[in-house]
């Protein structure tokens, strides 16, 4: 099956913030977990993982302009 569009430039456009954005945002998460040690290493590791694993979502969902929400059939506003 190929992937096809199935959102706008609108939604593309604030698929790759938030995806950037999750990215960027976890730095403080590795700095409390590898630098400072204020955050248990499971739980530090696991956050960090989801941030970093829902960030490149929303990146290729920006870049490829293919929601999975929508291609499982949710209806998405943007």
């Amino acid at each position: 099956m190929a992937i096809e569009c199935n959102i706008e430039a609108r939604g593309k456009f604030l698929r790759l913030v938030l995806g950037s954005l999750s990215i960027i945002g976890s730095i403080p998460l590795v700095l409390l977990t590898v630098v400072y040690g204020v955050l248990d290493p499971m739980v530090g590791w696991a956050l960090i993982g989801m941030s970093w694993a829902g960030g490149a979502l929303g990146i290729f969902e920006g870049w490829s302009g293919f929601c999975v929400a929508r291609g499982l059939g949710f209806r998405t506003p943007i």
